[in-house]
């Protein structure tokens, strides 16, 4: 109503009718409703996944491969307090810290994870192990380590994040840094390269890969696979150190990593709640059934290869290191190996969740183990 219609009416008879020749301003736009955040097949977001805040140094290789066990786990629907974080000593070790705050964990004493991984996994057999080490850490002092929980098959993901420096001891090299490659600080390394994925597949290991901190995709899918693939998964990834080791030179910079990975599959990791969907152009698949039902899907690129051949396997790993290439993929995989908790016939309930009465030995039976030392 106007406002000389309203004065004709006896009400509000000084009220003027709005002056609409000048200009109108526009009505005020209400702020677009936030949307909920996404949530995974466990009902969590992805920001459950996180951990604390790097302090690790900015570019370091290493952040970027737990930003790809967040994706894996966020993807997988992985449950964090259904997870156990291990490490050693190492500027890798330090990883676990950033992902998964809402795992358990436990740094351990330098090169020593692997026998902590294998009590925990004997006692608490539903977890998911994930265990972060180093070349130093797995290829140096805890060397032993590394071999024995592979040839028991300890069920676990064992990421190696491998920079072919002692980063936090200053940049030594480590038993993976390059024959007559040279460091400012430290002079000429005139010694032989340890590889890891080699020295895993001699001893036994069922899943056996090698990445790039910079091939995002390619690690997460890995990761994936050796999440749900129930043995000892070895990958290892090289993952380069900014401040010490990432001069053009060394084969564990970024700018030789881009220039020299080849990869021999496209991996696509295939998980046993999802339809099968081939994302890529036509070309030969090989799938490889893992446990429960999930599968990695490989599709061949520029060569023929099985990855289910051991002795394949380290041949072409001898092949990549004579021409200077990064060879990058699922390198070898045998998924029928038994695993610690079959060959030591481990009970089905985890022994942490035992009650006391069949854990802990009567007073009778403590007199009769005894009585045989008489």
């Amino acid at each position: 109503m106007t406002g000389a219609g309203r004065a004709a009416d006896g009400i509000g008879a000084d009220v003027k009718a709005p002056d609409t020749t000048g200009p109108v301003s526009p009505a005020p736009v209400s702020p677009p409703a936030e949307r909920a955040p996404a949530v995974n097949s466990a009902g969590l977001t992805k920001n459950d996944y996180r951990g604390l805040p790097s302090t690790l140094c900015p570019g370091c290789g290493h952040d970027s491969i737990s930003s790809r066990i967040i994706d894996a786990c966020y993807q997988l629907g992985v449950k964090p307090h259904q997870v156990l974080k291990l490490s050693g000593i190492g500027c890798s070790s330090k990883s676990p810290a950033y992902f998964l705050n809402g795992a358990h964990g436990i740094n351990t004493v330098h090169g020593r994870m692997p026998s902590v991984a294998t009590g925990a996994m004997l006692a608490q057999r539903n977890h998911l192990a994930l265990a972060v080490s180093g070349d130093g850490d797995s290829g140096s002092i805890g060397l032993g380590q590394f071999k024995h929980v592979i040839r028991r098959n300890v069920p676990m993901v064992f990421i190696i994040e491998n920079n072919g420096v002692y980063g936090l001891t200053k940049g030594q090299f480590s038993a993976t840094a390059d024959e007559g490659q040279r460091l400012k600080a430290v002079g000429l390394n005139e010694l032989p390269a340890l590889d890891l994925c080699a020295e895993a597949i001699v001893a036994g290991a069922g899943f056996v890969a090698r990445s790039f901190a910079g091939d995002a995709r390619q690690v997460t899918e890995l990761l994936k696979a050796a999440i749900r693939f129930g043995g000892t998964a070895i990958i290892d990834v090289v993952s380069p150190c900014v401040t010490f080791n990432n001069h053009d030179e060394s084969t564990k910079s970024y700018s030789y990593g881009k220039a020299h990975e080849v990869p021999i599959h496209d991996v696509t990791f295939v998980p046993d709640f999802e339809e099968i969907r081939v994302d890529y152009a036509p070309g030969e698949v090989v799938t490889v059934q893992l446990h429960d039902g999930p599968a990695v899907q490989l599709r061949k690129l520029d060569r023929e290869y099985d990855p289910t051949d051991r002795l394949g396997a380290l041949r072409l790993i001898e092949e990549g290191q004579r021409a200077g290439q990064l060879i990058t993929g699922l390198l070898y995989i045998d998924p029928g190996r038994r695993t610690l908790l079959d060959t030591t016939h481990i009970v089905p309930t985890p022994l942490a969740l035992l009650p006391e009465t069949l854990t802990r030995p009567s007073r009778e039976s403590l007199r009769e183990v005894m009585a045989q030392f008489r």
